[in-house]
Order: structure tokens, then C-alpha cells, then sequence
């Protein structure tokens, strides 16, 4: 009880909430990319520059369209949104003094370019090659180590001016990334609801992250399994079109109206200290938010929800168990590592609640596994 007082004064005394709830212009269709020239003309940014990298590059090139009255000049981003990344692309969008900057890429690309734009006070115009998170939507930066683990995340004064989602360019997208971005909007629900469920009365702001939380949820569990199918078989359905906005727009809104309230609780603080072991590097965020989700609903109290997202995660290839995601059980050392990391005193995980400890979150992990084994063992 004295805990959960705790966590409720903690909520409610968190800063004020500040709503940054879409971009300022988001066209959303097959052939979106088309529009692109005209809205920076009509802004009169004569001097683009360009940021992506080789893939993203290839796969938007034969939908790329002319850019008349324009200069543009394009730069590939070295493989990592780091601090040193920044740095370098903002030195060089300032000494080539261009008027914005539009990102090509998947999530790590538009979150460089997002920092970079909110140091040098340039706009930015977003175009998400990859259907795999929010970054298009939201005004946060996900800043990782030159190792690519986890270092910071940053939330940004506002979001982008521009965002094109080409539905004819995300459907070329290899099928896992779909997948990764299916995991990571599910948590947008259970994130969300961890915290909202702890506040006393709800503002309209609130209620909106609420509904969006909900509207993810819903979507992805009605139309994931054919969107993924569709998908497989590179066909731009209603399904396909349907989640991949929700993981964009839908995902998006729930951290633009909630705020500190809607983006992140224990799932991502688990996704965080997975990121320090190697063995899950070569799998996508999204993933690792997957396996995030379960972990955290252990910690609530919630196993019956596992079940329930043990049978989905089965349909659609969603990591249940460590070793899904590249870790042992048995590296007791490993571990550790991993929940100490997702406690650490800056972490999302200390708005559940309840009191987390590091133990907790290596019993967490360890009860879900064998959750999950008796779940697999009813089913055969």
C-alpha cells in the first residue's frame, strides 16, 4: 500500500504534461513520396540535405521524385544514432548551410536526424523506409553507444514538419522489420496502461494516449496475423496498410498525448538491459520490446495476459524466451547484468506499481520461462 502511494505521488508529481501530439503535415498512402517536392516548396527550403544509409538509399531510389528549384545533397549516416553521429551530420548541415534535412531510413536514421534538427534548429521532413517503429511520429531520439547498446534517450521540442509514408515503399521492407514493429506498438498498450491505471482521473490529453494505446492494441491483434502474411507475400492490402500506420501514426500518438505517461515503463527498461548483451544485438528493437512486454506483465502480477500473448506471439514470430533473442537462461552472469541494467535508477521500470529490484527482474525472467515451457507443453 505504502508503495503504491508512492508510485501514484511519483506520477502526478512528474512534469507538466506537454502534448506533442503529430507532425505538422503527414501525408500517408501508396505514392506518398510524390508530395515531398511540393511541401518544401511551398515552405520556399531551396538547400536539402539528405541523410540515409546504402539500403534505404536502394530501396526509396526508384521512387524517388525530382526535385525542380531544388539543390539537395545526400550524406550516409555511419550505422548508429550516437552522440558522435550528431555531432557530425549537424557540422554537416551547418557548414553547408541547408535550409533542411530530410531523413531516408529506418528508425535510427529519422531519430539522427530528429537530434540533429532540434541542436541546429533546422526542420526536418522524415521518410520511414522501414514499418518497424514510431521514430516517423514522435519527437523522442533513442541515442545509443558506439557498441550499439542503449546510452540515452532524448525528448525533443517538437516533432517533425514533414513526415511521407509511402505505403509502396514500406511494403519492400524485409518481413522481420514488420514484425520488430508490430512488438514494439504492442507495448504502447501495456506501457500505457501500467501507469494510467494508477491516476485518479484522467485529463482529455490522457484519455486520447488512452484510446491510441487501445487503438494499437485492438488493430494489431485483429489484422496483424494477415498484414504479416501479406507482407510475406509483398501484397499492399487493407491489413498491411492498416498496421503499418497504426505502429506509425497510432504508436506515435500514444507518447505525443501522454507524454511521460504514454512512452515507456517496464518493457523498454527490459529492451534497454538486453541491449548490453551480445548475443541480442543481431535482433531488432521491436523484438527485444516483444519479450519485454512479458517479462513486465510477470512483474504485475499478470501471467494470464502471457498466455494469452504466448498463443499470438507463437502466430506471428514474436521472441518468447531468452534464447529466441539470443541469450542463455543459464549465464547466470548474463543475468544479472541484464536486470541490473533494466533497474538502474533512471529506468521506466520504477513506474510500475511496485518496488523492482534486480532480483526481481532475474526471477521475473526466470519464471517466464517456465511459464512459457508449461504454456508450449499444454499446446502439444
Amino acid at each position: 500500500m505504502v508503495q503504491d502511494i508512492k508510485q501514484q505521488d511519483q506520477l502526478q508529481t512528474k512534469a507538466p504534461l506537454v502534448v506533442r501530439g503529430a507532425p505538422q503535415n503527414y501525408i500517408g498512402e501508396k505514392g506518398a513520396l510524390v508530395h515531398l517536392p511540393s511541401l518544401l516548396n511551398e515552405r520556399e527550403w531551396k538547400k536539402i540535405l539528405i541523410v540515409t544509409g546504402e539500403k534505404s538509399w536502394r530501396a526509396a531510389l526508384p521512387l524517388w521524385p525530382k526535385f525542380e528549384g531544388m539543390t539537395t545533397q545526400l550524406v550516409q549516416y555511419g550505422g548508429e544514432n550516437t552522440d558522435q553521429e550528431i555531432a557530425r551530420i549537424k557540422s554537416e548541415a551547418l557548414n553547408r548551410n541547408v535550409d533542411c534535412i530530410v531523413a531516408v531510413g529506418g528508425g535510427k536514421v529519422l531519430d539522427l536526424v530528429k537530434s540533429v534538427g532540434d541542436q541546429a534548429s533546422l526542420p526536418v521532413a522524415l521518410v520511414p523506409t522501414l514499418p518497424s517503429t514510431c521514430a516517423a511520429w514522435t519527437p523522442i531520439s533513442v541515442v545509443y553507444d558506439e557498441k550499439g547498446a542503449f546510452a540515452h534517450f532524448d525528448v525533443l521540442k517538437q516533432a517533425a514538419s514533414i513526415v511521407i509514408v509511402d505505403t509502396a515503399l514500406l511494403i519492400q521492407a524485409p518481413l522481420r522489420y514488420f514484425i520488430a514493429g508490430i512488438g514494439d506498438t504492442l507495448a504502447k498498450w501495456y506501457e500505457a496502461r501500467v501507469q494510467m491505471e494508477l491516476l485518479p482521473e484522467k485529463t482529455i490529453a490522457l484519455s486520447s494516449c488512452l484510446f491510441a494505446a487501445e487503438l494499437c492494441r485492438d488493430v494489431l491483434f485483429k489484422e496483424g496475423k494477415d498484414a504479416i502474411r501479406d507482407a510475406a507475400e509483398v501484397c499492399l492490402t487493407s491489413s498491411y496498410t492498416k498496421v503499418a500506420e497504426t505502429i506509425i501514426m497510432a504508436g506515435g500518438m500514444v507518447g505525443g498525448f501522454g507524454d511521460v505517461y504514454g512512452r515507456v515503463a517496464g518493457a523498454h527498461s527490459i529492451h534497454n538491459g538486453l541491449t548490453a548483451a551480445d548475443g541480442t544485438h543481431g535482433h531488432l528493437h521491436g523484438y527485444k520490446v516483444a519479450y519485454g512486454i512479458l517479462v513486465q506483465l510477470i512483474l504485475e502480477g499478470r501471467s494470464n495476459e502471457v498466455a494469452q500473448l504466448n498463443t499470438y506471439y507463437r502466430q506471428i514470430g514474436l521472441p518468447r524466451t531468452l534464447k529466441e533473442i539470443g541469450v542463455s537462461v543459464k549465464e547466470e552472469e548474463t543475468l544479472q547484468m541484464i536486470a541490473k541494467l533494466s533497474v538502474a535508477v533512471e529506468e521506466s521500470i520504477h513506474l510500475l506499481p511496485r518496488k523492482v529490484t534486480q532480483q526481481d527482474v532475474v526471477n521475473a525472467i526466470i519464471a517466464l520461462e517456465q511459464l512459457i515451457m508449461e504454456l508450449d507443453a499444454a499446446k502439444s
